[in-house]
């Protein structure tokens, strides 16, 4: 990664060079298929059916989103992300039925402000987002959702933790062999950090003892 850019994400022309390339699976991580049967079934687990209305947060090329959509009602999936134009490339080629799912519906949003999603999102789910960002923007997140969404019963999400304070600072391996940073992407965090922020942002978080792939850890929030 560059020096000085927060994320990889972030560098000039990364989006468009890599859709050009037919790159626009690559860029969002390797094990495509795995990783978004896990997103599935973490969805699954929390109780996530057909009539529920699913924001996915940082949806990419819809990694996520070609499995949810044949899942859920029709027009219950939104997605936002940095960059729309990957979220196209997504829509062209990984959808079975694109009818499915209204372009309107892929919001570009790098802020978390969810321009034009609708308040009746129950779950919300944001893999692979903050471990790629400092934290500030997990607390700008959470706050987000809480005000946009009243009717909000979960949110799920992912961080790289740094095993004690001692770690923290330095390069920490993690179980699935990414090497995380505190000062830059992938980025760790303190388990006990995430929970503070989660709950001082209006949720009960629970952190899940199971690693997901590439060592992440999930957080399960609901609003109180």
């Amino acid at each position: 990664m560059s020096k000085g850019l927060i994320s990889p994400y972030t560098a000039p022309n990364f989006y468009t060079d890599a859709i050009s390339k037919g790159r626009h699976r690559d860029i969002v991580g390797s094990r495509w298929e795995e990783t978004g049967r896990a997103q599935m079934q973490i969805l699954l687990d929390a109780g996530l059916q057909p009539h529920h209305h699913l924001l996915d947060i940082g949806a990419g090329s819809l990694r996520l989103g070609c499995k949810a959509v044949p899942y859920l009602n029709v027009g219950n999936y939104w997605a936002t992300d940095a960059s729309h134009a990957l979220m196209l490339a997504g829509h062209a080629a990984e959808l079975e039925d694109p009818a499915r799912l209204s372009q309107n519906h892929l919001i570009e949003d790098a802020d978390f402000a969810f321009p034009t999603v609708p308040s009746t999102i129950t779950h919300a789910i944001a893999f692979a987002v903050f471990t790629h960002l400092p934290m500030n923007n997990l607390r700008v997140a959470l706050i987000s959702l809480r005000a946009c969404f009243p009717t909000l019963e979960t949110f799920l999400f992912t961080v790289f933790l740094a095993p004690d304070a001692a770690s923290l600072l330095h390069r920490v391996k993690q179980p699935d062999g990414v090497v995380t940073h505190a000062t830059r992407a992938p980025w760790h965090m303190l388990a006990e950090d995430v929970l503070h922020l989660t709950r001082a942002s209006g949720f009960v978080a629970k952190l899940q003892p199971n690693r997901l792939p590439r060592g992440q850890a999930l957080v399960v929030a609901n609003p109180t």
